[in-house]
Protein backbone atom coordinates (compact mmCIF):
# COMPACT_ATOMS: atom_id res chain seq x y z
CA UNK A 1 0.00 0.00 0.00
CA UNK A 2 1.56 3.04 -0.75
CA UNK A 3 1.30 6.39 1.17
CA UNK A 4 -1.03 8.13 -0.99
CA UNK A 5 -4.05 4.89 -0.23
CA UNK A 6 -2.59 4.81 3.28
CA UNK A 7 -3.70 8.26 4.17
CA UNK A 8 -6.77 7.46 2.62
CA UNK A 9 -7.49 4.32 4.61
CA UNK A 10 -6.34 5.33 7.52
CA UNK A 11 -8.19 8.93 8.11
CA UNK A 12 -11.86 7.68 8.75
CA UNK A 13 -10.22 5.66 11.69
CA UNK A 14 -8.31 9.06 12.14
CA UNK A 15 -11.16 11.24 11.99
CA UNK A 16 -12.93 8.70 14.48
CA UNK A 17 -10.11 9.03 16.69
CA UNK A 18 -9.96 12.33 17.07
CA UNK A 19 -13.45 12.72 17.81
CA UNK A 20 -12.58 10.07 20.48
CA UNK A 21 -9.86 12.33 21.79
CA UNK A 22 -12.25 15.47 22.08
CA UNK A 23 -15.25 13.22 23.55
CA UNK A 24 -12.38 12.64 26.25
CA UNK A 25 -11.40 16.15 26.38
CA UNK A 26 -14.97 17.18 27.64
CA UNK A 27 -16.39 14.13 30.08
CA UNK A 28 -12.47 16.02 31.69
CA UNK A 29 -13.49 19.07 32.01
CA UNK A 30 -13.68 18.73 36.18
CA UNK A 31 -10.09 18.58 35.91
CA UNK A 32 -9.84 22.18 34.62
CA UNK A 33 -12.64 23.20 37.45
CA UNK A 34 -10.61 21.78 40.01
CA UNK A 35 -7.91 24.11 38.99
CA UNK A 36 -9.77 26.82 39.10
CA UNK A 37 -10.68 26.31 42.66
CA UNK A 38 -7.52 25.49 44.25
CA UNK A 39 -6.16 28.76 42.11
CA UNK A 40 -8.78 30.41 44.13
CA UNK A 41 -7.64 28.70 47.32
CA UNK A 42 -4.40 29.70 46.69
CA UNK A 43 -5.18 33.35 45.75
CA UNK A 44 -7.04 33.56 49.41
CA UNK A 45 -4.73 31.70 51.25
CA UNK A 46 -1.90 34.68 52.11
CA UNK A 47 -4.94 36.67 53.81
CA UNK A 48 -6.21 33.66 55.20
CA UNK A 49 -2.55 32.59 56.87
CA UNK A 50 -1.77 36.34 58.04
CA UNK A 51 1.25 36.71 56.10
CA UNK A 52 1.31 40.51 55.47
CA UNK A 53 0.47 40.97 59.62
CA UNK A 54 3.36 41.45 61.82
CA UNK A 55 3.95 38.21 63.67
CA UNK A 56 6.43 36.92 66.17
CA UNK A 57 8.77 34.33 64.97
CA UNK A 58 9.91 30.80 66.52
CA UNK A 59 13.78 31.42 67.76
CA UNK A 60 14.20 28.42 65.33
CA UNK A 61 13.01 30.67 62.28
CA UNK A 62 15.46 33.67 63.69
CA UNK A 63 18.04 30.88 63.96
CA UNK A 64 17.81 30.20 60.53
CA UNK A 65 17.83 34.16 59.57
CA UNK A 66 20.77 34.93 60.83
CA UNK A 67 22.94 31.81 60.06
CA UNK A 68 21.82 31.89 56.51
CA UNK A 69 22.32 35.81 56.42
CA UNK A 70 18.66 35.61 55.32
CA UNK A 71 16.59 39.07 54.80
CA UNK A 72 13.70 39.31 57.51
CA UNK A 73 11.20 36.60 58.30
CA UNK A 74 8.46 39.04 57.38
CA UNK A 75 9.50 40.20 54.69
CA UNK A 76 10.26 36.64 53.38
CA UNK A 77 6.79 36.13 54.67
CA UNK A 78 5.10 38.55 52.29
CA UNK A 79 7.25 38.14 48.91
CA UNK A 80 5.77 34.37 49.18
CA UNK A 81 2.50 35.79 49.89
CA UNK A 82 2.46 37.85 46.60
CA UNK A 83 4.01 35.07 44.98
CA UNK A 84 1.11 32.44 46.04
CA UNK A 85 -1.79 35.18 45.18
CA UNK A 86 -0.28 35.84 41.75
CA UNK A 87 0.41 31.91 41.20
CA UNK A 88 -3.47 31.65 42.26
CA UNK A 89 -4.55 34.02 39.82
CA UNK A 90 -2.33 32.21 36.81
CA UNK A 91 -3.92 28.93 37.90
CA UNK A 92 -7.57 30.05 37.89
CA UNK A 93 -6.70 32.01 34.15
CA UNK A 94 -4.99 28.73 32.97
CA UNK A 95 -7.63 26.48 33.97
CA UNK A 96 -10.66 28.38 32.33
CA UNK A 97 -8.42 28.15 29.16
CA UNK A 98 -7.38 24.72 29.44
CA UNK A 99 -11.50 24.19 29.20
CA UNK A 100 -11.51 24.53 25.93
CA UNK A 101 -9.38 22.02 23.52
CA UNK A 102 -8.32 24.96 21.52
CA UNK A 103 -5.55 26.10 24.09
CA UNK A 104 -4.22 23.06 25.09
CA UNK A 105 -1.13 24.57 26.31
CA UNK A 106 -2.58 26.67 29.04
CA UNK A 107 -2.10 22.87 30.44
CA UNK A 108 1.37 22.95 30.22
CA UNK A 109 1.36 26.48 31.58
CA UNK A 110 -0.82 25.05 34.98
CA UNK A 111 2.12 22.28 35.22
CA UNK A 112 4.71 24.83 35.53
CA UNK A 113 2.83 27.35 37.88
CA UNK A 114 2.20 24.00 39.93
CA UNK A 115 5.77 23.06 39.92
CA UNK A 116 6.96 26.78 40.71
CA UNK A 117 4.73 26.25 43.48
CA UNK A 118 7.17 23.15 44.68
CA UNK A 119 9.99 25.59 45.10
CA UNK A 120 8.73 28.81 45.63
CA UNK A 121 8.96 28.22 49.77
CA UNK A 122 12.41 26.98 49.44
CA UNK A 123 13.37 30.08 47.02
CA UNK A 124 12.01 32.43 49.79
CA UNK A 125 12.87 30.50 53.02
CA UNK A 126 9.01 31.11 53.60
CA UNK A 127 9.34 30.71 57.78
CA UNK A 128 6.06 29.63 58.00
CA UNK A 129 5.13 25.50 58.33
CA UNK A 130 1.80 26.48 56.64
CA UNK A 131 2.93 28.09 53.83
CA UNK A 132 5.31 25.48 52.72
CA UNK A 133 2.81 22.88 53.28
CA UNK A 134 -0.07 24.32 51.74
CA UNK A 135 2.31 25.71 48.28
CA UNK A 136 3.41 21.57 48.60
CA UNK A 137 0.00 20.45 48.53
CA UNK A 138 -1.42 22.57 46.08
CA UNK A 139 1.29 22.59 43.44
CA UNK A 140 1.02 18.62 43.51
CA UNK A 141 -2.46 19.17 42.75
CA UNK A 142 -2.25 21.48 40.12
CA UNK A 143 0.34 19.46 38.03
CA UNK A 144 -1.84 16.13 38.87
CA UNK A 145 -4.55 17.76 37.36
CA UNK A 146 -3.39 19.81 34.30
CA UNK A 147 -1.24 16.87 32.57
CA UNK A 148 -1.34 13.62 34.88
CA UNK A 149 -5.23 13.24 35.14
CA UNK A 150 -6.36 14.40 31.55
CA UNK A 151 -4.57 13.32 28.31
CA UNK A 152 -1.48 15.05 28.19
CA UNK A 153 -1.40 17.75 25.62
CA UNK A 154 1.08 16.96 22.45
CA UNK A 155 1.10 13.26 22.07
CA UNK A 156 1.25 11.91 18.51
CA UNK A 157 -2.02 10.71 17.73
CA UNK A 158 -0.49 7.69 15.80
CA UNK A 159 1.06 6.57 19.25
CA UNK A 160 -2.24 6.53 21.04
CA UNK A 161 -4.15 4.58 17.79
CA UNK A 162 -1.67 2.18 18.70
CA UNK A 163 -2.89 -0.32 21.34
CA UNK A 164 0.15 -2.25 21.93
CA UNK A 165 1.92 -2.11 24.72
CA UNK A 166 4.58 -5.00 24.53
CA UNK A 167 8.36 -4.40 23.47
CA UNK A 168 9.28 -6.78 20.42
CA UNK A 169 11.27 -9.51 22.07
CA UNK A 170 10.16 -8.80 25.54
CA UNK A 171 8.04 -10.87 27.61
CA UNK A 172 6.29 -8.00 29.75
CA UNK A 173 5.76 -4.29 29.65
CA UNK A 174 8.40 -2.78 31.87
CA UNK A 175 5.23 0.23 32.24
CA UNK A 176 2.06 -1.21 33.75
CA UNK A 177 1.50 0.28 36.91
CA UNK A 178 2.03 -2.17 38.85
CA UNK A 179 5.95 -2.43 37.19
CA UNK A 180 5.85 1.96 38.80
CA UNK A 181 4.52 0.92 42.30
CA UNK A 182 7.47 -0.28 43.91
CA UNK A 183 9.20 3.30 42.26
CA UNK A 184 5.93 5.47 43.46
CA UNK A 185 6.21 4.02 46.68
CA UNK A 186 9.75 4.12 47.78
CA UNK A 187 9.48 7.96 45.69
CA UNK A 188 6.49 8.55 48.54
CA UNK A 189 8.56 7.58 51.68
CA UNK A 190 11.97 9.65 50.91
CA UNK A 191 9.84 12.45 50.13
CA UNK A 192 8.69 12.77 54.24
CA UNK A 193 11.79 12.12 55.23
CA UNK A 194 13.32 14.85 53.17
CA UNK A 195 9.81 17.58 54.12
CA UNK A 196 10.97 16.38 57.66
CA UNK A 197 14.56 17.47 57.45
CA UNK A 198 13.41 20.36 55.10
CA UNK A 199 11.51 21.55 58.56
CA UNK A 200 14.66 22.00 60.58
CA UNK A 201 16.61 23.94 57.68
CA UNK A 202 13.49 26.20 57.28
CA UNK A 203 13.22 26.44 60.91
CA UNK A 204 9.62 24.88 61.23
CA UNK A 205 11.07 22.36 63.40
CA UNK A 206 13.22 22.53 66.76
CA UNK A 207 14.75 19.39 66.23
CA UNK A 208 15.14 16.17 64.30
CA UNK A 209 14.19 12.59 65.34
CA UNK A 210 18.08 10.71 65.94
CA UNK A 211 18.41 7.72 67.13
CA UNK A 212 22.24 6.67 66.67
CA UNK A 213 24.50 9.26 66.12
CA UNK A 214 25.61 11.91 67.57
CA UNK A 215 26.43 15.59 66.30
CA UNK A 216 28.50 18.77 67.29
CA UNK A 217 27.61 20.53 70.57
CA UNK A 218 24.32 20.15 71.59
CA UNK A 219 23.26 18.90 67.89
CA UNK A 220 22.62 15.20 67.03
CA UNK A 221 24.27 13.90 64.06
CA UNK A 222 21.44 14.50 61.34
CA UNK A 223 20.99 17.96 62.57
CA UNK A 224 25.19 18.43 61.99
CA UNK A 225 24.75 16.94 59.06
CA UNK A 226 21.61 19.16 57.61
CA UNK A 227 23.22 22.43 59.03
CA UNK A 228 27.04 21.59 57.75
CA UNK A 229 28.98 23.62 55.55
CA UNK A 230 28.16 21.23 52.84
CA UNK A 231 24.70 21.64 53.46
CA UNK A 232 24.96 25.56 53.37
CA UNK A 233 26.83 25.74 49.66
CA UNK A 234 23.34 25.36 47.95
CA UNK A 235 21.41 28.82 47.87
CA UNK A 236 18.06 26.55 48.94
CA UNK A 237 17.74 24.08 51.83
CA UNK A 238 19.06 21.14 49.96
CA UNK A 239 16.60 18.80 51.85
CA UNK A 240 13.77 20.76 50.82
CA UNK A 241 15.31 20.44 46.78
CA UNK A 242 15.56 16.72 47.82
CA UNK A 243 11.67 16.34 48.62
CA UNK A 244 11.38 18.26 45.57
CA UNK A 245 12.94 15.63 43.76
CA UNK A 246 10.93 12.66 45.37
CA UNK A 247 8.09 14.69 44.76
CA UNK A 248 8.45 14.62 40.82
CA UNK A 249 9.19 11.04 40.75
CA UNK A 250 6.18 10.24 42.42
CA UNK A 251 4.10 12.32 39.88
CA UNK A 252 6.18 11.28 37.16
CA UNK A 253 6.04 7.53 38.33
CA UNK A 254 2.37 7.78 38.07
CA UNK A 255 2.12 9.62 34.53
CA UNK A 256 0.79 7.68 31.33
CA UNK A 257 -0.59 4.47 30.88
CA UNK A 258 1.23 1.13 29.97
CA UNK A 259 2.21 2.32 26.94
CA UNK A 260 4.31 5.20 27.64
CA UNK A 261 7.74 3.82 26.91
CA UNK A 262 6.68 4.64 23.43
CA UNK A 263 3.82 7.00 23.82
CA UNK A 264 6.07 9.09 26.14
CA UNK A 265 10.01 8.89 25.61
CA UNK A 266 10.55 12.71 26.82
CA UNK A 267 9.28 11.64 29.87
CA UNK A 268 10.64 8.15 30.57
CA UNK A 269 14.10 9.64 29.99
CA UNK A 270 13.20 12.71 32.12
CA UNK A 271 11.99 10.10 34.66
CA UNK A 272 15.24 8.02 34.63
CA UNK A 273 17.34 11.34 35.01
CA UNK A 274 15.43 12.10 38.24
CA UNK A 275 15.78 8.66 39.57
CA UNK A 276 19.03 7.37 38.15
CA UNK A 277 21.69 9.96 37.78
CA UNK A 278 20.00 12.23 40.87
CA UNK A 279 20.19 9.07 43.03
CA UNK A 280 23.61 8.33 42.23
CA UNK A 281 24.34 11.93 43.33
CA UNK A 282 22.66 11.89 46.33
CA UNK A 283 24.33 8.53 47.20
CA UNK A 284 27.19 10.39 47.19
CA UNK A 285 26.30 12.62 49.39
CA UNK A 286 25.39 10.37 51.97
CA UNK A 287 29.37 8.68 51.19
CA UNK A 288 30.72 12.09 52.04
CA UNK A 289 29.04 12.50 55.28
CA UNK A 290 31.77 10.81 57.44
CA UNK A 291 34.29 11.78 55.50
CA UNK A 292 33.95 15.68 55.33
CA UNK A 293 31.67 15.89 58.40
CA UNK A 294 32.52 13.18 60.65
CA UNK A 295 29.55 11.69 60.95
CA UNK A 296 25.88 10.15 59.91
CA UNK A 297 22.59 11.38 59.50
CA UNK A 298 19.88 8.25 59.85
CA UNK A 299 17.10 9.59 57.82
CA UNK A 300 19.45 11.14 55.16
CA UNK A 301 20.59 6.87 55.40
CA UNK A 302 17.03 5.75 55.24
CA UNK A 303 16.04 8.44 51.86
CA UNK A 304 19.28 7.40 50.25
CA UNK A 305 18.29 3.79 50.47
CA UNK A 306 14.82 4.40 49.28
CA UNK A 307 16.19 6.29 46.06
CA UNK A 308 19.13 3.25 45.74
CA UNK A 309 16.35 0.81 45.51
CA UNK A 310 14.42 2.12 42.90
CA UNK A 311 17.32 2.47 40.36
CA UNK A 312 17.00 -1.22 39.71
CA UNK A 313 13.02 -0.92 39.19
CA UNK A 314 13.82 1.88 36.22
CA UNK A 315 16.51 0.82 34.04
CA UNK A 316 14.21 -1.81 32.57
CA UNK A 317 11.59 1.00 31.58
CA UNK A 318 14.81 3.42 29.81
CA UNK A 319 16.32 0.41 28.18
CA UNK A 320 12.57 -0.37 26.19
CA UNK A 321 12.26 3.18 25.46
CA UNK A 322 15.84 3.37 24.12
CA UNK A 323 15.15 0.58 21.86
CA UNK A 324 11.59 2.03 20.25
CA UNK A 325 13.50 5.51 19.16
CA UNK A 326 16.35 3.73 17.76
CA UNK A 327 13.72 0.79 15.60
CA UNK A 328 11.65 4.22 15.35
CA UNK A 329 14.61 6.15 13.94
CA UNK A 330 15.79 3.03 11.20
CA UNK A 331 12.14 3.11 10.34
CA UNK A 332 13.07 6.88 9.19
CA UNK A 333 11.24 8.70 11.34
CA UNK A 334 12.17 11.61 12.82
CA UNK A 335 14.02 11.35 16.11
CA UNK A 336 13.19 14.51 18.73
CA UNK A 337 9.49 14.66 16.84
CA UNK A 338 9.38 10.63 18.24
CA UNK A 339 11.21 11.67 21.43
CA UNK A 340 9.17 14.58 22.50
CA UNK A 341 5.57 13.11 21.11
CA UNK A 342 5.68 9.75 21.15
CA UNK A 343 5.07 6.85 18.17
CA UNK A 344 3.45 3.39 16.89
CA UNK A 345 5.20 0.32 17.32
CA UNK A 346 4.30 -2.03 14.13
CA UNK A 347 6.15 -4.79 15.84
CA UNK A 348 4.63 -4.67 19.85
CA UNK A 349 2.06 -7.03 21.00
CA UNK A 350 0.45 -7.42 24.41
CA UNK A 351 1.31 -7.75 27.93
CA UNK A 352 -1.07 -10.49 29.30
CA UNK A 353 0.49 -10.95 32.48
CA UNK A 354 -1.75 -10.16 35.76
CA UNK A 355 -3.04 -6.80 37.14
CA UNK A 356 -3.98 -5.20 40.38
CA UNK A 357 -7.04 -7.30 40.26
CA UNK A 358 -5.01 -10.38 40.63
CA UNK A 359 -4.14 -12.37 43.41
CA UNK A 360 -1.47 -10.99 45.42
CA UNK A 361 1.64 -13.29 44.74
CA UNK A 362 0.53 -12.81 41.20
CA UNK A 363 0.50 -8.80 41.26
CA UNK A 364 3.66 -9.39 43.64
CA UNK A 365 5.29 -11.13 40.70
CA UNK A 366 4.45 -8.46 38.20
CA UNK A 367 5.44 -5.63 40.18
CA UNK A 368 9.17 -7.10 40.43
CA UNK A 369 9.35 -8.57 36.84
CA UNK A 370 13.11 -7.45 35.68
CA UNK A 371 14.74 -7.59 38.88
CA UNK A 372 16.35 -10.71 40.82
CA UNK A 373 18.28 -10.87 43.51
CA UNK A 374 21.31 -13.42 43.08
CA UNK A 375 22.96 -14.70 46.77
CA UNK A 376 26.34 -13.64 44.65
CA UNK A 377 24.66 -9.77 44.74
CA UNK A 378 23.54 -9.65 47.89
CA UNK A 379 26.39 -11.17 49.24
CA UNK A 380 28.79 -8.27 47.42
CA UNK A 381 26.14 -5.46 48.66
CA UNK A 382 26.33 -7.14 52.70
CA UNK A 383 30.63 -6.62 52.63
CA UNK A 384 30.44 -3.33 51.00
CA UNK A 385 28.34 -2.35 53.84
CA UNK A 386 30.64 -4.20 56.04
CA UNK A 387 33.36 -2.16 54.65
CA UNK A 388 31.91 1.06 55.62
CA UNK A 389 32.77 0.57 59.00
CA UNK A 390 35.83 -0.84 59.50
CA UNK A 391 36.99 2.12 61.19
CA UNK A 392 34.50 0.63 64.31
CA UNK A 393 35.51 -2.80 63.68
CA UNK A 394 39.36 -2.36 63.33
CA UNK A 395 40.17 0.89 64.53
CA UNK A 396 41.00 2.02 60.75
CA UNK A 397 41.94 5.32 60.35
CA UNK A 398 42.07 7.84 57.05
CA UNK A 399 43.30 7.87 54.78
CA UNK A 400 42.49 4.17 54.14
CA UNK A 401 39.04 4.58 56.72
CA UNK A 402 38.16 6.99 54.16
CA UNK A 403 39.03 4.50 51.44
CA UNK A 404 37.41 1.71 52.80
CA UNK A 405 34.06 4.02 53.46
CA UNK A 406 34.22 5.07 50.07
CA UNK A 407 35.05 2.22 48.04
CA UNK A 408 32.56 0.05 50.44
CA UNK A 409 29.56 2.08 49.32
CA UNK A 410 30.28 2.05 45.65
CA UNK A 411 29.95 -1.95 46.23
CA UNK A 412 26.92 -1.80 47.90
CA UNK A 413 25.74 1.07 44.93
CA UNK A 414 26.74 -1.27 42.13
CA UNK A 415 25.36 -4.35 43.77
CA UNK A 416 22.11 -3.35 44.07
CA UNK A 417 21.92 -1.70 40.78
CA UNK A 418 22.92 -5.03 39.48
CA UNK A 419 20.49 -6.24 40.12
CA UNK A 420 17.95 -5.45 37.45
CA UNK A 421 18.63 -7.98 34.80
CA UNK A 422 19.01 -5.49 32.18
CA UNK A 423 21.80 -3.88 34.09
CA UNK A 424 23.73 -6.75 34.97
CA UNK A 425 26.97 -5.63 34.07
CA UNK A 426 27.33 -3.21 35.86
CA UNK A 427 28.35 -5.65 38.62
CA UNK A 428 31.63 -5.95 37.14
CA UNK A 429 32.68 -2.38 38.04
CA UNK A 430 32.62 -4.02 40.90
CA UNK A 431 35.68 -5.97 40.04
CA UNK A 432 37.51 -2.99 39.68
CA UNK A 433 36.84 -2.04 43.44
CA UNK A 434 38.04 -5.11 44.84
CA UNK A 435 40.96 -4.99 42.88
CA UNK A 436 41.40 -1.32 44.59
CA UNK A 437 40.86 -2.80 48.30
CA UNK A 438 43.43 -5.44 47.70
CA UNK A 439 46.18 -3.46 46.48
CA UNK A 440 44.76 -0.07 49.09
CA UNK A 441 46.74 -1.52 52.37
CA UNK A 442 49.95 -1.40 50.40
CA UNK A 443 49.37 2.39 48.98
CA UNK A 444 47.42 3.91 51.72
CA UNK A 445 48.29 4.66 55.27
CA UNK A 446 45.83 4.22 58.39
CA UNK A 447 45.65 0.31 58.87
CA UNK A 448 46.87 -2.11 61.71
CA UNK A 449 47.11 -5.41 60.28
CA UNK A 450 43.48 -6.74 61.35
CA UNK A 451 42.42 -3.71 58.84
CA UNK A 452 44.90 -4.32 56.18
CA UNK A 453 44.08 -8.23 56.13
CA UNK A 454 40.49 -7.68 56.31
CA UNK A 455 40.52 -5.21 53.18
CA UNK A 456 42.19 -7.97 50.72
CA UNK A 457 39.80 -11.05 51.64
CA UNK A 458 36.98 -8.31 51.28
CA UNK A 459 38.51 -7.29 47.94
CA UNK A 460 39.00 -11.03 46.98
CA UNK A 461 35.99 -12.17 47.90
CA UNK A 462 34.28 -8.63 45.79
CA UNK A 463 36.01 -10.18 42.89
CA UNK A 464 35.15 -13.97 43.34
CA UNK A 465 31.10 -12.93 43.51
CA UNK A 466 31.01 -10.22 40.82
CA UNK A 467 32.35 -12.75 38.10
CA UNK A 468 29.03 -14.86 37.76
CA UNK A 469 26.16 -13.60 36.66
CA UNK A 470 24.42 -15.51 38.97
CA UNK A 471 20.55 -16.27 38.56
CA UNK A 472 17.97 -14.82 36.13
CA UNK A 473 14.81 -15.24 35.23
CA UNK A 474 12.74 -16.80 32.49
CA UNK A 475 12.03 -12.53 30.99
CA UNK A 476 13.10 -11.41 27.87
CA UNK A 477 14.19 -7.84 26.86
CA UNK A 478 14.62 -7.97 23.23
CA UNK A 479 17.91 -7.00 21.72
CA UNK A 480 19.45 -6.67 25.37
CA UNK A 481 19.09 -9.76 25.97
CA UNK A 482 22.75 -10.57 24.88
CA UNK A 483 23.37 -7.54 27.49
CA UNK A 484 22.33 -9.82 29.97
CA UNK A 485 25.78 -11.32 30.81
Amino acid sequence: MNDTARTRHDSPAMAEHMQEMRSMHFAMLWVHYANILLGAWLLFSPLAFGVFDAQPFSDAVMRVTTERELAAPGERLAWGGWSDMASGALIMLFGALSLSPRFSWAQWANAAVGTWLLFAPLVFWTPSAAVYNNDTLIGALVITFSILVPMMPGMSHASMMDKSDLPPGWTYSPSTYLQRLPIVALGFVGFLIARQLTAYQLGHADGVWEPFFAGEGVENGTETIITSDVSKAWPIADAGLGAVSYMFEVLMGVMGDRRRWRTMPWMVAAFGVVVVPLGVVSIYFIIIQPIMIGTWCTLCLAAAFAMLVMIPYTLDELVAMGQFLVRSHRRGEPFWRTFFTGGAEPEGGQDRHPGFDAPLAASTASAVRGVTVPWTLAASALLGASLMFTRILFGTEPPLAHSDHLVGALIVTFAIMAMAEVGRTLRYANVAFGAWLVAAPWLLDGAGTGGALYGVIMGVLVIALSLPRGRRSAEHYGGWDRWVV
